[in-house]
């Protein structure tokens, strides 16, 4: 195992399988909602997941560590991010699990065809342009705002690249759920499962997970809300468990 970490990056240990991460000293960096994604995504081994968005890697790399799926393809605009990614993948040998391509979300059918993923997973950015403040670092803002791409071109292109019956994930949050459930049902996405993340018993959701099934029948199942931490401002057993920290 051999990483190239520039002199602006890091080298981050993820705590499960040995598994390590490059990430910019200054930059985006990965947070909760990449982690407890990635415990919400379902794979069988057979299946093709496609991250859309992947950034440095991060959700590529912990679905590749959580489940038994063969091929992870992540696809990222900015050239420096998807090389760094690249790196990440490289020092964790899982080139054989996982591809790295350098593209727009926009043009996600021409990358990889129509009707050819099984599962769609994504983190995208959560701000509208022009009702937040944008980062003055440009990876951070396109991570963060839709400058790069809306959330209505996540949904357009996820739903062309899915087969029919294709599972698609993504995390969000909740003051887009409007957004995000009249979005996928408009490119026909059926939600079918949502589960609101609280950072503490009694108080509003911070984040929502939530999946949906390509020509899927209506009829969505609300999970019990995931609690982070209890009444001590520590991490409930659950929010451990997801951090791998009681396996």
């Amino acid at each position: 195992m051999s990483f190239v970490v520039l002199p602006d990056e890091t080298l981050e240990d993820l705590q499960i399988k040995g598994l390590y991460i490059i990430q910019k000293k200054d930059s985006f960096r990965f947070g909760m909602d990449a982690v407890l994604l990635s415990n919400f995504i379902k794979a069988k081994p057979h299946q093709n997941v496609v991250d859309l968005g992947t950034g440095t890697g991060i959700l590529s790399i912990l679905v590749s560590a959580k489940t038994d799926v063969k091929s992870i393809t992540g696809l990222e605009i900015q050239p420096d991010i998807a090389g760094m990614a690249q790196r990440s993948i490289d020092g964790n040998n899982l080139n054989q699990r996982i591809s790295i391509i350098k593209g727009d979300i926009k043009e996600a059918v021409s990358i990889f065809g129509a009707a050819t993923c099984d599962i769609v997973v994504t983190n995208p950015p959560y701000t509208k342009v022009g009702s937040g403040r944008i980062n003055n670092l440009n990876s951070k803002a396109i991570s963060k705002h839709e400058i790069c791409c809306s959330l209505t071109d996540v949904l357009t292109s996820s739903s062309a690249i899915l087969k029919p019956q294709g599972e698609f994930y993504m995390v969000h949050r909740p003051e887009r759920l409007t957004d995000i459930l009249a979005g996928m049902r408009k490119v026909r996405i059926e939600p079918k499962i949502l589960r609101m993340v609280c950072p503490y018993q009694g108080k509003a959701p911070s984040l929502i997970l939530i999946k949906g099934l390509k020509n899927g029948n209506p009829g969505l199942n609300i999970m019990p809300d995931l609690i982070i931490y209890d009444e001590y401002g520590k991490y409930t057993k659950e929010a451990r468990i997801q951090y791998s920290m009681d396996l």
